[in-house]
């Protein structure tokens, strides 16, 4: 089958179309002819090395972590799904390889695609609405009245974060440039900072909640707008030991986990506020949660452009200019549009 696997970390020309044979099935294994899969930012890390302490991945290795596409085979004691299904996944860590035509996965990992969806759109949900739920919903815990700010509205998880937080009650703010303020309102944004021309540091107060996506400074200035007792959580500011204690690393590297997000904790604790680093996990049911809310019309996704598969290398560079508006998906069936 073909394939586009990582051989050397690097931003530029490691990754190049290969060819490989066919996933082999574990017990409890589907699997899946890939129709479609999303490009995300991880994927760049992944590629660039930047989460070689974290995830030290043997080479080569085929990239990718969500898709939508067709059941083909089933492990004997797979039971969960039959031929011909069409589902929809985001692999555990150490299974990833969507960018591919065929990968195999637990069918725990795994829920039917929702139906009113075109494997395009699907492929484009799994990674960002499960980190958007496992933020917002299990470890923030959001509920109706309270207020959340999400970085970045107008990103794949930005996008997800927004309609989600909305069904569950919470007032909605997020940050964006000019262009997308009346699009990111459209998501269910209730108050929308323009970051060309406001720091929202200075005009936001007593959030319950901070969903960061962009860690550095923005990271630190949001500790600013939570009230005592609130929460931050981040998807790209430093490890914390309790996230590292749950992942299982080494002593060694929880050592530097702990030093590197000494400043940060140090900070969110003066202020009485909680922070938390989230890397999300692979979840079958809690796709089939999400499956519901998009059949039901709460959260549709949202696609900046699909690529075909053999164009897979410019999916990724697309991504990685950082201007993406929604999802980018690379597609085994439909042309770019």
């Amino acid at each position: 089958m073909k394939a586009f696997a990582l051989k050397r970390y690097s931003k530029s020309n490691g990754v190049a179309e290969v060819d490989v044979a066919v996933p082999q099935l574990r017990a409890g294994d589907v699997l899946v002819q890939v129709c479609a899969a999303s490009v995300n930012p991880l994927d760049l890390k992944i590629r660039n090395g930047e989460l070689k302490s974290l995830l030290p991945y043997k080479l080569p290795l085929i990239l990718g972590n969500d898709l939508a596409g067709v059941v083909v085979q089933t492990a004997p004691n797979a039971q969960r799904f039959k031929h011909g299904d069409e589902v929809y996944a985001k692999a555990s860590e150490d299974r990833i390889g969507t960018f591919a035509e065929y990968i195999a996965l637990s069918e725990s990992d795994m829920a039917l695609k929702p139906e009113r969806l075109t494997m395009e759109e699907a492929s484009s949900l799994p990674l960002v609405a499960l980190t958007a739920w496992q933020a917002l919903v299990d470890t923030a815990g959001l509920r109706a009245g309270q207020k959340v700010l999400i970085h970045a509205g107008s990103g794949g998880l930005g996008t997800a974060a927004i309609q989600l937080a909305k069904h569950l009650g919470a007032t909605v703010a997020t940050t964006t440039s000019t262009k997308n303020i009346d699009w990111v309102k459209d998501l269910g944004a209730d108050i929308v900072i323009d970051y060309k021309t406001q720091e929202f540091a200075a005009v936001m107060r007593d959030y319950d909640v901070v969903l960061d996506t962009q860690g550095g400074d923005t990271l630190e200035k949001s500790l600013v707008v939570v009230k005592r007792g609130g929460k931050v959580i981040s998807v790209a500011g430093p490890p914390e030991p309790a996230f590292a204690r749950d992942f299982g690393v080494n002593w060694l590297l929880m050592q530097a986990i702990r030093v590197l997000s000494l400043r940060i904790r140090r900070k969110a604790k003066r202020r009485g506020v909680t922070y938390s680093f989230l890397f999300v996990k692979a979840s079958g049911d809690q796709l089939r949660e999400i499956r519901t809310l998009v059949d039901s019309g709460v959260i549709r996704p949202v696609i900046d452009r699909v690529f075909p598969f053999e164009s897979t290398l410019d999916a990724l560079a697309y991504v990685g200019n950082g201007r993406a508006k929604g999802k980018v998906v690379v597609s085994m069936a439909t042309p770019p549009r």
